[in-house]
């Protein structure tokens, strides 16, 4: 099987999606992000120095996933119907779980979005964690599970 993004000299080019149908396309994203106790705390009480983490996480990852086409060079731009980021804090694990969920009716899958999604949420938790923590991890950021179009459903093991 070739690059989809290669022509038959080996030049980079954008897939051409002209032809094919709109389907219903959806992609979930995780990551994770790692915090010491005293950041954790701060983070729940909402008493970092930069306000509600969390709240501006969500707002963050949907905004650029929105914006994916213009980050990642081959990317399409799309109608996004659905984009939504949630968060569960992991205490015991001192972690953070990032999810996105994004949605469209389109030629191409959402995937892209619902990686960038993912992690700009967490780049924006470390920005607003830096202050009281410098060594933040960001980890295990991936592709959960898409539907749609004529590769069909892949699930995460």
């Amino acid at each position: 099987m070739g690059f989809s993004h290669l022509d038959e000299q080996g030049q980079i080019k954008m897939v051409n999606v002209g032809e094919k149908q709109d389907s219903r396309r959806i992609a979930i994203a995780e990551g994770f992000i790692r915090l010491n106790a005293k950041t954790l705390r701060l983070l729940k009480e909402k008493a970092l120095p930069k306000g509600d983490v969390l709240t501006t996480a969500k707002i963050a990852g949907i905004m650029a996933a929105k914006k994916t086409a213009e980050l990642i060079p081959l990317c399409h731009p799309l109608k996004l119907t659905f984009v939504d980021v949630s968060f569960e804090v992991l205490e015991e694990e001192q972690r953070i779980r990032i999810e996105s969920k994004v949605e469209t009716t389109d030629k191409t899958g959402v995937e892209m979005e619902a990686l960038v999604a993912v992690n700009v949420a967490m780049l924006t938790i470390y920005d607003m964690c830096k202050a009281v923590q410098k060594d933040i991890i960001l980890e295990k950021s991936r592709l959960l599970y898409k539907e749609g179009g004529k590769s069909g459903i892949f699930k995460a093991d």
